[in-house]
Protein backbone atom coordinates (compact mmCIF):
# COMPACT_ATOMS: atom_id res chain seq x y z
CA UNK A 1 0.00 0.00 0.00
CA UNK A 2 1.37 3.40 -0.60
CA UNK A 3 1.69 5.35 2.62
CA UNK A 4 -1.69 7.82 3.21
CA UNK A 5 -0.67 11.95 3.09
CA UNK A 6 -3.79 14.17 4.22
CA UNK A 7 -3.52 17.46 2.47
CA UNK A 8 -5.37 19.45 5.03
CA UNK A 9 -3.54 21.03 8.63
CA UNK A 10 -7.39 21.06 10.16
CA UNK A 11 -6.92 19.42 13.27
CA UNK A 12 -10.85 18.08 12.39
CA UNK A 13 -9.81 16.00 9.41
CA UNK A 14 -6.96 14.75 10.92
CA UNK A 15 -9.25 13.49 14.10
CA UNK A 16 -11.96 12.29 11.21
CA UNK A 17 -8.69 10.27 9.11
CA UNK A 18 -7.37 8.51 12.40
CA UNK A 19 -10.95 7.20 13.24
CA UNK A 20 -10.02 4.84 10.09
CA UNK A 21 -6.87 3.58 11.91
CA UNK A 22 -4.40 3.46 9.07
CA UNK A 23 -1.42 5.25 9.35
CA UNK A 24 -0.73 8.59 7.55
CA UNK A 25 0.85 11.82 7.98
CA UNK A 26 -0.01 15.39 7.23
CA UNK A 27 0.96 18.48 5.33
CA UNK A 28 -0.20 21.39 4.77
CA UNK A 29 -0.56 22.61 0.92
CA UNK A 30 0.36 26.06 -0.07
CA UNK A 31 -2.39 27.04 -3.04
CA UNK A 32 -4.25 29.51 -3.74
CA UNK A 33 -8.17 29.27 -2.43
CA UNK A 34 -9.80 32.08 -4.14
CA UNK A 35 -12.94 31.50 -6.40
CA UNK A 36 -12.75 31.97 -9.54
CA UNK A 37 -15.03 34.48 -11.42
CA UNK A 38 -18.44 32.92 -11.48
CA UNK A 39 -17.35 29.28 -10.16
CA UNK A 40 -20.46 27.43 -8.82
CA UNK A 41 -19.82 26.09 -5.11
CA UNK A 42 -19.50 22.33 -5.91
CA UNK A 43 -17.17 23.20 -8.70
CA UNK A 44 -15.02 25.31 -6.31
CA UNK A 45 -14.78 22.42 -3.78
CA UNK A 46 -13.75 19.86 -6.20
CA UNK A 47 -11.19 21.86 -7.74
CA UNK A 48 -9.84 22.89 -4.73
CA UNK A 49 -9.45 19.42 -3.03
CA UNK A 50 -7.66 18.37 -6.03
CA UNK A 51 -5.31 21.10 -6.25
CA UNK A 52 -4.83 20.37 -2.27
CA UNK A 53 -3.80 17.01 -3.24
CA UNK A 54 -1.45 17.99 -6.11
CA UNK A 55 0.25 20.85 -4.60
CA UNK A 56 2.02 17.69 -2.21
CA UNK A 57 2.51 15.31 -4.74
CA UNK A 58 6.11 16.59 -5.46
CA UNK A 59 6.83 16.20 -2.15
CA UNK A 60 5.32 13.15 -1.91
CA UNK A 61 6.03 11.22 -5.01
CA UNK A 62 4.85 7.78 -3.96
CA UNK A 63 1.54 8.32 -1.97
CA UNK A 64 -1.85 8.51 -1.65
CA UNK A 65 -3.07 11.50 -1.18
CA UNK A 66 -6.68 12.97 0.24
CA UNK A 67 -7.24 16.44 -0.35
CA UNK A 68 -10.93 18.08 0.72
CA UNK A 69 -12.29 21.52 0.59
CA UNK A 70 -15.90 22.44 1.68
CA UNK A 71 -18.21 25.49 1.66
CA UNK A 72 -21.39 26.41 2.99
CA UNK A 73 -24.30 27.41 1.11
CA UNK A 74 -26.96 29.51 2.14
CA UNK A 75 -29.72 31.02 -0.40
CA UNK A 76 -27.55 30.38 -3.47
CA UNK A 77 -24.36 32.26 -1.60
CA UNK A 78 -21.28 30.63 -0.18
CA UNK A 79 -20.60 31.58 3.67
CA UNK A 80 -16.79 31.24 4.34
CA UNK A 81 -15.08 31.37 7.68
CA UNK A 82 -16.75 34.13 9.54
CA UNK A 83 -12.76 34.55 11.52
CA UNK A 84 -14.51 37.27 13.67
CA UNK A 85 -17.37 37.74 16.38
CA UNK A 86 -19.19 40.11 14.37
CA UNK A 87 -19.47 37.70 11.14
CA UNK A 88 -20.30 34.30 12.57
CA UNK A 89 -23.39 36.14 14.43
CA UNK A 90 -24.39 37.63 11.05
CA UNK A 91 -24.08 34.14 9.10
CA UNK A 92 -25.97 32.21 12.25
CA UNK A 93 -29.02 35.32 12.19
CA UNK A 94 -29.12 34.42 8.13
CA UNK A 95 -29.09 30.62 9.12
CA UNK A 96 -31.76 30.89 11.64
CA UNK A 97 -34.45 28.70 10.48
CA UNK A 98 -33.08 28.31 7.08
CA UNK A 99 -31.21 25.77 5.85
CA UNK A 100 -27.31 25.18 4.96
CA UNK A 101 -25.96 22.89 2.59
CA UNK A 102 -22.62 22.22 3.30
CA UNK A 103 -20.38 20.95 -0.03
CA UNK A 104 -17.19 18.96 0.70
CA UNK A 105 -15.06 17.94 -2.22
CA UNK A 106 -12.85 14.91 -1.84
CA UNK A 107 -9.87 14.00 -4.07
CA UNK A 108 -7.64 11.02 -3.70
CA UNK A 109 -5.08 11.35 -5.70
CA UNK A 110 -2.26 9.01 -6.51
CA UNK A 111 1.34 10.80 -7.04
CA UNK A 112 2.95 7.63 -8.42
CA UNK A 113 0.37 7.39 -11.28
CA UNK A 114 -1.22 10.58 -11.14
CA UNK A 115 -4.38 9.06 -11.51
CA UNK A 116 -7.09 10.58 -9.19
CA UNK A 117 -10.37 10.27 -7.83
CA UNK A 118 -12.77 13.60 -6.97
CA UNK A 119 -15.87 13.98 -6.10
CA UNK A 120 -18.42 16.53 -4.01
CA UNK A 121 -20.65 15.40 -1.11
CA UNK A 122 -23.42 17.49 -0.18
CA UNK A 123 -25.15 17.71 3.71
CA UNK A 124 -27.67 20.14 4.37
CA UNK A 125 -28.06 21.39 8.19
CA UNK A 126 -31.77 22.83 8.86
CA UNK A 127 -31.06 25.35 11.74
CA UNK A 128 -33.72 26.07 14.51
CA UNK A 129 -34.93 29.53 14.75
CA UNK A 130 -32.60 31.13 16.65
CA UNK A 131 -32.63 34.09 18.95
CA UNK A 132 -29.83 36.93 18.68
CA UNK A 133 -29.43 35.98 22.76
CA UNK A 134 -28.94 32.38 21.97
CA UNK A 135 -26.44 32.68 18.90
CA UNK A 136 -24.28 35.15 21.30
CA UNK A 137 -24.49 32.48 24.07
CA UNK A 138 -23.14 29.90 21.62
CA UNK A 139 -20.46 32.01 20.00
CA UNK A 140 -18.94 32.94 23.53
CA UNK A 141 -18.67 29.19 24.51
CA UNK A 142 -17.58 27.47 21.16
CA UNK A 143 -16.23 30.46 19.19
CA UNK A 144 -16.05 28.33 16.14
CA UNK A 145 -14.49 31.55 13.74
CA UNK A 146 -12.17 28.86 11.61
CA UNK A 147 -15.28 26.75 10.70
CA UNK A 148 -17.40 27.09 7.70
CA UNK A 149 -21.46 28.18 8.48
CA UNK A 150 -20.03 29.64 12.19
CA UNK A 151 -20.27 26.33 14.26
CA UNK A 152 -18.79 23.37 15.32
CA UNK A 153 -20.93 20.24 14.58
CA UNK A 154 -18.51 17.95 16.77
CA UNK A 155 -19.31 20.08 19.60
CA UNK A 156 -22.17 22.57 20.93
CA UNK A 157 -23.17 23.33 17.48
CA UNK A 158 -25.92 20.73 17.37
CA UNK A 159 -27.58 22.55 19.99
CA UNK A 160 -28.54 25.44 16.84
CA UNK A 161 -30.39 22.28 14.09
CA UNK A 162 -33.68 21.01 14.06
CA UNK A 163 -32.72 18.34 11.09
CA UNK A 164 -29.96 17.48 9.01
CA UNK A 165 -30.01 15.13 5.59
CA UNK A 166 -26.90 13.60 3.80
CA UNK A 167 -25.29 10.29 3.36
CA UNK A 168 -22.35 10.99 5.81
CA UNK A 169 -22.96 13.14 8.88
CA UNK A 170 -18.49 13.48 8.92
CA UNK A 171 -18.61 15.32 5.67
CA UNK A 172 -20.23 17.91 7.68
CA UNK A 173 -17.09 18.14 9.45
CA UNK A 174 -15.00 18.11 6.66
CA UNK A 175 -13.84 14.67 5.50
CA UNK A 176 -16.66 12.48 4.30
CA UNK A 177 -15.01 9.21 5.46
CA UNK A 178 -17.80 6.85 3.73
CA UNK A 179 -16.38 8.22 0.24
CA UNK A 180 -13.17 8.36 1.34
CA UNK A 181 -13.42 4.36 2.20
CA UNK A 182 -15.23 3.79 -1.13
CA UNK A 183 -12.12 5.66 -3.00
CA UNK A 184 -9.79 4.09 -0.51
CA UNK A 185 -10.83 0.48 -2.24
CA UNK A 186 -10.86 1.76 -5.47
CA UNK A 187 -7.05 2.24 -4.87
CA UNK A 188 -6.02 -1.10 -3.00
CA UNK A 189 -6.14 -0.21 0.25
CA UNK A 190 -8.32 -2.41 2.59
CA UNK A 191 -9.37 -1.04 5.73
CA UNK A 192 -10.15 -2.55 8.75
Amino acid sequence: MLPLVLASSSPYRRELLARLRLPFTWSAPQIDESRQPDEPAEALVRRLSLEKAQALSASHPHHLIIGSDQVAVLDQQILGKPHSFERAREQLLAASGNSVTFLTGLSLLNSATGQHQTDCIPFTVHFRQLSDAQITRYLHAEQPFDCAGSFKAEGLGVSLFRSTEGSDANSLIGLPLIRLIDMLHASGVDTP
